[in-house]
């Protein structure tokens, strides 16, 4: 078993900091980023789902995948 959560207290005994064994640390932070990403590619899908309404509702039309793919290889190689 690792080494035990301690907290840290202020003179009237409120919990104002908290330390933990570094490989817990570890772990939560990879986690706490694992969802950071999560979070970024489902806003990015939502965002997109946005844009294809917008664009049905004003008649707009958007890129298809194979401009989309073109245009992404081009970038890469710049």
């Amino acid at each position: 078993m690792g080494h035990p959560i301690k907290y840290m207290i202020d003179a009237n005994g409120e919990k104002t900091s908290v330390m933990v064994p570094l490989k817990t640390w570890e772990r939560i932070n990879a986690e706490y980023s694992r969802l950071q990403n999560k979070i970024r590619v489902f806003t990015g899908i939502n965002e997109g789902l946005a844009e294809i309404k917008a664009a049905k509702k004003t008649g707009r039309k958007l890129q298809n995948l194979k401009d989309f793919l073109r245009e992404s290889k081009r970038q890469r190689n710049q």
